[in-house]
């Protein structure tokens, strides 16, 4: 069995909020400062070293300017 962290749908997961980080043209550093977490709090998430919960994604998506919920629906049709 594999971790969680290589499961495949919490990996599309945290690409949708990096494509999301990037398509706001928000870098890491950036990012950590609004969610005031250590940029390292970032990279490690978004290279699968850390588990990001349901929380925090909530919290990285609105420190991006998006709405949780509509991200998360986006993120499930996605996935089928």
């Amino acid at each position: 069995m594999s971790s969680s962290l290589q499961d495949p749908a919490y990996r599309d997961l945290v690409r949708h909020l990096v494509a999301l980080r990037r398509g706001a043209g928000v870098t890491r550093s950036a990012l950590a400062d609004r969610l005031a977490k250590p940029q390292s709090w970032v990279s490690k998430s978004e290279r699968f070293e850390r588990r990001i919960d349901v929380l925090e994604f909530a919290q990285v998506v609105e420190a991006l300017g998006r709405h949780p919920v509509a991200e998360l629906a986006a993120v499930m049709r996605r996935r089928g």
